[in-house]
């Protein structure tokens, strides 16, 4: 895929334009869900799923985000990364619509994310909230340094952003 706007910014699917180092940089320094994360991780990461790639102008990557998916059934969109020096043009909006356009000839069933501080922009793409979060279940990943002595029933409750919780 490939999408072109016309202030010259340009959205591709294809891996071998990712600047790694730049998203590296970007989701182990400027995110909250990915802070630390390793360049290898970032690497397998990308390999293992659909990414995108929005360049400015001048061919320099703007904007990151990937998808994990079967191309069926499930996608989930993640890592969604637009550079602070290009916030403020739309550049998410687009981004994250034109991926979701991509997908959607598929007739996937489900398109996830998770967010703490985006809905605006995801709302505005056509998410909604979990309509039953219920059903939903999560393997966490363990907690480093956690002894694994300690009994379940002694174990702290994993709480989630309050968006995601169930009301009541």
């Amino acid at each position: 895929m490939r999408l072109d706007r016309t202030d010259g910014f340009v959205i591709s699917d294809d891996k071998a334009l990712l600047d790694i180092d730049r998203v590296h940089a970007w989701l182990s320094t400027d995110t909250y869900w990915a802070t630390g994360r390793s360049r290898r991780t970032v690497e397998k990461s990308i390999a293992g799923s659909d990414a995108y790639g929005v360049y400015g102008p001048d061919g320099a990557q703007a904007a990151f985000c990937r998808i994990v998916t079967d191309r069926a059934t499930f996608g989930y969109l993640c890592d969604v990364y637009v550079d602070r020096a290009h916030r403020g043009r739309g550049i998410g909006k687009w981004m994250v619509g034109a991926v979701r356009d991509a997908y959607a000839p598929l007739g996937m069933r489900r398109l996830l994310l998770a967010t703490l501080d985006a809905h605006g922009l995801y709302s505005g793409a056509g998410f909604v909230a979990l309509r039953e979060p219920g059903l939903w279940m999560e393997l966490p990943a363990p907690v480093p340094g956690a002894a694994e002595s300690v009994p379940e029933a002694d174990r702290p409750a994993v709480r989630l952003p309050v968006d995601l919780e169930e009301p009541g």
